[in-house]
This record gives C-alpha cells, structure tokens and sequence, in this order.
C-alpha cells in the first residue's frame, strides 16, 4: 500500500513539473500586420531590445453568418520579405468567439495544416509553437477548450506545443488545455466610456482582476499595449493611446501580484509608429525583468 501511495505521489509531483514550466527571461513582441516586412527601425528595435521571438498572426478564423456555416480563414498575412533565420516565429490565430458557439468537426486539423503548409512555403524556419486568440466567453469556453484540445493533439503529431492568449475576465475561469497562456493587458475598458477611463489600458480596469493571477495554475507571459486607437464618435474623430507612465504601473501591480510575469514579456505591437510613440527610457522599463 506504501508503494502504491508513493508512486502515486511520484506521479502527481512529475506531473505537476511538466504542466508549470518556468517561463524564461525573455523579450517578444506581437506582429499584427497583413503583410510581413520589416524597415530598418524595426529591424533595429528587435536587436536593440535582444527580441528573437515573433508571435506573427497568420490568419483569422470567421464565420459569416448562421451558426451552421462553417468557419474558414480571411485575412491570411502576406510574406513580402523573407523571416529572418534568427527570429523564431510563432504562428498565430485569432479565432472570432462566434466560431465556438458550437463544435465544427475538422476545423482544428486544417488550422494546423494550413500553419505548417505556409511555414514550408515560405521557408519559416524553426517553427516549435503555434497560438490560438480567441475572447472565449463562460458560454463558448467549453466549446473552444475541446477545440484546444484537438488542436494540442494535432499539433503535437508536428512537434508543436500550443499556447493561448488569456484575457483579464477570463482568468476567473478554469485555466485552457495548453503549455502556457499570454495574459492580454490591453483592452481592459469600456470603449463607451472613453471619457472616463482610456479603453486601451487604464489601472482601475485591471486591478479588479489582479486577486485572481497568483493562483491561476497556468505559466504566464505578460503583453502589454504600445499602440493607438483611432475610432468615429459621431463624426468626431477620438485618438486613444497609453501614457507611459501608466503602462509601468500596470506592470508593477501585476508583477507585484505575480511576480513571474516579470519574465517573458510582449509587446503589442512591432510597427514603427509604436516605436516611436516612446522613448527609449520607457521600453527599457517596460522589458526589465
């Protein structure tokens, strides 16, 4: 009986060291573009800043329409320049919520063949990971962890690991069936009260969620916003953007709330407008681990 408790307890403790890995002091960005080509500042920005990491949307999931048609690609990025063979890219996917208000048999299967036949087609190299996007609701979370599920499956036969973006409201739920998760510190507000808060990032929005990251049972990358919002109010043009200074007290509270989101950190994302919103002071603050 003693032998089978202690290799029960063996296999609990193994198991629990292969679902939390330590996440690596390492910097990152997103690339949110149709069309992957990088100028000389962002080129520069990713060796100033020791970034070999890309996380490089490749194409959305939607569907148009009733519930039964069945989701297919749009918005598929474009390859004008070659990737750099010093960059790792992770592919990723932003799948609409509307996908997962019910199964769609085989939908996990082509999502990943479609990555690994544009990774060959357009000599990305090195490719060890793919990550799903997707604001899933407490309606559609079951729905897209099946469907994560499937996806980790499929991908493992390709030797990928899977990860998934994780929203604020979402770390209240159960933690998604992947290797880690990159916890979104954007879009916290309300667009509609723009006039209160600013709908890209404002503390107060975040720190109600806060209580929820230091059990969280899921290793965690922390993004953070550097772009802008333009949006049409009535004819009226509003600009949304984040102080620097407010980025780095978000950063603090949630590296004080958890204190290994200081490790791998993004930035959302790479285009030389971003770049030159901040100063060179501020991105050293930020990717400080």
């Amino acid at each position: 009986m003693g032998k089978i408790f202690l290799g029960l307890l063996l296999t609990l403790l193994m198991a629990g060291c292969n679902c939390c890995p330590d996440m690596q002091d390492e910097n990152a960005v997103y690339y949110w573009r149709t069309e992957w080509r990088l100028d000389s500042l962002e080129q520069g920005f990713l060796d100033s800043y020791h970034i070999y990491k890309v996380y490089c949307r490749y194409f959305d999931v939607v569907i148009d329409g009733p519930d039964t048609e069945e989701p297919h690609p749009n918005a598929t990025i474009s390859f004008i320049d070659t990737v750099p063979t010093d960059l790792e890219i992770i592919p990723t996917v932003y799948i609409t919520e509307a996908c997962m208000h019910q199964p769609h048999e085989g939908i996990a299967e082509k999502l990943v063949k479609r990555i690994v036949q544009m990774n060959e087609t357009h000599d990305v190299m090195g490719v060890t990971e793919i990550q799903i996007d997707c604001d899933y609701t407490l309606q559609s979370r079951q729905t897209y962890y099946d469907f994560l599920e499937e996806v980790r499956r499929v991908a493992a036969l390709h030797q990928l690991r899977l990860s998934t973006t994780i929203r604020l409201h979402q770390l209240s739920m159960p933690a998604p069936p992947v290797d880690y998760g990159v916890l979104m510190i954007y879009n916290t507000g309300d667009p509609q009260k723009f006039e209160e808060r600013n709908p890209i990032l404002d503390l107060r929005d975040v720190q109600p969620y806060l209580r929820y990251l230091g059990d969280y049972p899921l290793p965690l990358a922390a993004a953070y916003p550097v772009y802008k919002w333009l949006r049409t109010i009535g004819g009226v043009h509003i600009t949304h953007e984040v102080e620097a200074d407010e980025i780095l007290r978000v950063k603090g509270a949630v590296e004080e709330a958890r204190d290994d989101l200081r490790h791998t950190i993004l930035l959302y994302h790479l285009d030389a407008n971003n770049i030159q919103r901040y100063d060179n002071k501020t991105f050293d603050a930020i990717y400080r681990h």
